[in-house]
């Protein structure tokens, strides 16, 4: 797998809004990403609906004219056989 560390996105919890977080990940399967913490990464500021070191299956989307990568699902143990 590469390990060659691609932007993505998280969305927040709790934020009364819908809020994207952007950070890093690394592929560690086919189409499984594990979240990477940013640099001011704080459990206690933010609730991450996928925290660092998850693995997550990611979505392309587009957002003010711009495609992303946004986490929406955990990935499966499976994804790694």
């Amino acid at each position: 797998m590469s390990t060659d560390v691609i932007p993505l996105h998280i969305p927040l919890l709790n934020e009364g809004t819908d809020v994207l977080r952007p950070t890093t990940g690394i592929f560690v399967a086919p189409d499984v990403v594990q979240v990477q913490a940013t640099d001011d990464y704080d459990p206690d500021d933010e609730e991450w609906q996928f925290p660092p070191g998850s693995e997550v299956r990611c979505v392309a989307e587009f957002r003010g004219g711009v495609q992303i990568l946004v986490a929406r699902s955990m990935a499966r143990e499976l994804a790694r056989a």
